[in-house]
This record gives C-alpha cells, sequence and structure tokens, in this order.
C-alpha cells in the first residue's frame, strides 16, 4: 500500500511541477514535441504491438469478453491512425492566451477573458490504447500535464506507450514529467486518486458504467462524467428506407464496441414496413442480434435466428456489440419519451425528410449530440475537427460533447487600467 501512495503522491507531484513549465510553452515548442510523440509512435510499433500482443493474450486466457478485447486490441492500422490523430493536434489552433468578450469599461479600463490551462488533468480508464496518446497531446496543446492510469488489462500497453511517449518529450525539450503513466495495478490507487484534488484539477473517467459512477460520487476534484453511450436512432414516418438502413447498419456495425455505437432503433408506424425488412436484411449480412419489440417482431419475421422477442432489459441498456434493440412507436411524442427514459444524454438521432420533425427532435432531445439524417458514429472528436478526445462527456457543465482543447481550459479575467481607482 505504501508504494502504491508513494508513486501516486510523487507522480502527482512531478506533474504539478511540470505543468508550471508547460503552461507558458510557445506554440511551436509544444507543436514540436506533439510532432515528436507522433513520429515516435510509428517508429516504435513494433514495440508497442508486441506489447498489445502480451495484454492479448493474456485477455484471452482470463476470458475477457469479446467487446472488451475488441476496445483493448492495438492493430498496426489502429497504430497509424493514432499517430495521425496525434500529429492534427499540432495543426489545430492552440487555445491558450486566447481573449474573448473584450469591452472597455466605462472608466477606461480594458477587461477581457483569456484561455488558460486546467493544470492537471487525471484520467483513469479501461482497455482503451487510444487514450495516453490522445490524451497526453491533447493536454500538450492545451498547456497542460496529465496522469494516466490504465487498467491491469492493459498494463504492458500503457507502460510501453508511456515510455514511447516520454522519451519523446525529452528529445523535444519539453519534461517528460508532464506526462505520467501510473504503472501500479493496484486497486487501492484509485480510491486514492480520487481524492488528491491537491493536485489534479480535473478527472477524466474512462471506461464502463460502475468506473464512471465511482469517479462521480466519490472525487474530491471536479470530474466530467460521460462515455456511457446508450444511444438511439429515431425513424420518422417520412424517412427514406434506403438511407435508414445504411445510416443504421453504420452505426451499428461500423465500430460496435464504442461508446457512439446504436443500440435501440425507434420506428415510427409509418415507416415501420418499408424500413424494418430492409434493415434487418443489411444488419443480417453482418449477424446482427436484432432484439425486437411485437410490432418490429410481425414485420420482421424470425431472422434465420438471428431475431428475438425484446425483453425490458433491452431498453437503455448499452450492447458494446453487434445486438440491437427495435421498437415501433406511435409517435415523436413517444420516441422522445423512450429517449428520455432510458438515454444515458450521449449521442442520439432522427432519420426524417420533414426539417419541421427535425428541427422539433434538436430542440427537445436532451443529449451531448444530436444528429439529423447521420450515423451516430459521427460522435467523436476527429469527426468533429477536434483532431481527438480526451472524453465524450454528458456533462452540462463545464463541457458537452467531444472535449478537445478548447474544453481543457479555463479562462481568467485581464482587466488593463491606467491608473483607475475605485470612488
Amino acid at each position: 500500500m505504501t508504494t502504491v501512495a508513494s508513486e501516486l503522491l510523487s507522480k502527482a507531484q512531478a506533474a504539478r511541477a511540470a505543468s508550471r513549465h508547460v503552461r507558458s510553452l510557445s506554440t511551436g515548442a509544444k507543436n514540436e514535441a506533439i510532432l515528436a510523440i507522433s513520429d515516435a509512435l510509428e517508429r516504435e510499433a513494433n514495440t508497442l504491438l508486441a506489447a498489445n500482443t502480451l495484454d492479448m493474450d493474456a485477455g484471452r486466457k482470463t476470458g475477457l469478453a469479446a467487446a472488451f478485447l475488441a476496445r483493448l486490441e492495438l492493430t498496426a492500422e489502429g497504430l497509424k491512425s493514432m499517430a495521425n490523430g496525434v500529429r492534427t493536434v499540432a495543426t489545430l489552433p492552440d487555445p491558450v492566451g486566447e481573449e474573448f468578450d473584450a469591452k472597455v469599461l466605462a472608466n477606461g479600463i480594458r477587461l477581457a477573458r483569456r484561455r488558460v490551462p486546467l493544470g492537471v488533468i487525471g484520467t483513469i480508464f479501461e482497455a482503451r490504447p487510444e487514450v495516453p496518446a490522445d490524451i497526453s497531446s491533447l493536454c500538450l496543446k492545451s498547456g497542460n500535464a496529465v496522469i494516466l492510469r490504465g487498467g491491469s488489462d492493459a498494463i504492458n500497453t500503457n507502460r510501453a506507450l508511456g515510455k514511447v511517449i516520454r522519451a519523446a518529450l525529452e528529445g523535444s525539450g519539453v519534461p517528460a514529467d508532464a506526462v505520467q503513466i501510473i504503472e501500479s495495478t493496484d486497486r487501492a490507487l484509485v480510491q486514492q486518486m480520487v481524492k488528491l484534488d491537491a493536485y489534479i484539477d480535473l478527472l477524466i473517467p474512462r471506461g464502463g458504467p460502475d468506473l464512471v459512477h465511482f469517479v462521480n460520487a466519490e472525487a474530491t476534484m471536479p470530474s466530467i462524467t460521460g462515455g456511457i453511450g446508450v444511444c438511439h436512432t429515431y425513424v420518422d414516418a417520412t424517412a427514406d428506407a434506403d438511407m435508414a438502413a445504411d445510416v443504421i447498419f453504420n452505426a451499428k456495425v461500423q465500430a460496435p464496441a464504442k461508446c457512439n455505437a446504436l443500440d435501440t432503433v425507434l420506428v415510427h408506424p409509418l415507416a415501420a414496413p418499408a424500413v424494418l425488412p430492409k434493415m434487418a436484411a443489411k444488419l443480417a449480412s453482418a449477424n446482427v442480434e436484432l432484439h425486437c419489440d411485437h410490432r418490429a417482431l410481425a414485420l420482421i419475421g424470425p431472422g434465420n435466428g438471428l431475431v428475438s422477442a425484446a425483453t425490458t432489459n433491452d431498453w437503455g441498456t448499452e450492447f458494446l456489440a453487434l445486438v440491437l434493440s427495435v421498437k415501433v412507436v406511435d409517435s415523436m411524442d413517444e420516441a422522445i419519451e423512450h429517449i428520455e427514459t432510458h438515454g444515458s444524454g450521449h449521442t442520439e438521432a432522427i432519420l426524417t425528410s420533414d426539417y419541421a420533425n427535425a428541427m422539433r427532435f434538436v430542440d427537445e432531445v436532451d443529449a451531448g449530440v444530436v444528429l439529423v439524417n447521420a450515423s451516430t458514429r459521427f460522435n467523436d472528436g476527429g469527426q468533429f475537427g477536434l483532431g481527438a478526445e480526451v472524453a465524450i462527456s454528458t456533462n452540462k457543465l463545464h463541457a458537452r460533447g467531444p472535449m478537445g482543447l478548447q474544453e481543457l481550459t479555463t479562462y481568467k479575467w485581464v482587466a488593463l487600467g491606467n491608473g483607475q481607482v475605485r470612488g
């Protein structure tokens, strides 16, 4: 326990000290360090893939679920995408120092808000090899230090990524202590980390509901709630059936283990006869299981063993697998009520040819991201032009949706006077 506590405390103290240096780095210096990280990821590809293979082999032996293994796996293509994502961060505008809401008061004082780094970002994550690179690059660009604590199932991958990232920083003249990887897998460390508000300014959990709820309840510093994506698509009465089948297929099949993958389809009865059989046939080609209410079941049929009757547990479930629940709803009102009851505030979509209905859905659905005639898979930092994301927040304060560079800053008021005194 003492060793665990001292590793966490010493690295937190080092991150805090490094943050004072990182916050004053020039944009050029930060970009140079970020590019060095992306180059190092490609250069050390064999080392990183070998480390991930150790974790994947251990995960299979211990019987980790397929969805978990899908999130854990790092492929050569995935590593290349990771490096490109980091490289993109270097091309983004630097938010630090940006002034907004500037005005001159009646007494002549010039007042403005100026973006500044938060300080030290802490993140606790599970089986997501992209997290260390994405978050490190975003934190550096926004002038923050970062402490990363991954799960034991990805320990070899995380250690290897940490070494590569820190070595790249040293080579570029940026303090390596700006990126800290906690190597202990002792669960007691998480209990201590959520209380370390003296050193960590914002805590971001990246994992399942249990982790997110634990951090939200126990953290003594501000934290971000997110990552739990119970995502719906409502097919309106006027939706085009071919488009609906294509969009739903992409939202479910393209990356089923991601938090922005589709979980539930809600269909208006006027659209259901055309949409549901076409949708089911397309999804069957990818072996997607459909859990249907009685009206959807009557329209789809048995589906070669892939179609079954839904239970109450199928509503409000994040499947993270090739499973989709389907329900026929009598109106948009019922669809919105279902989303309000069973959604997680992550990503919701409507497919429609009716602009008024689209705008009503956008106005009335409470979620971090609402899409019209598009796949839920677009709720992603890279797709939104943010380069990457530290999390997809379902909070309503500070940040909502994909969190990029601006969401890793706060602001200070700056007042420029020339001798004014208050009367």
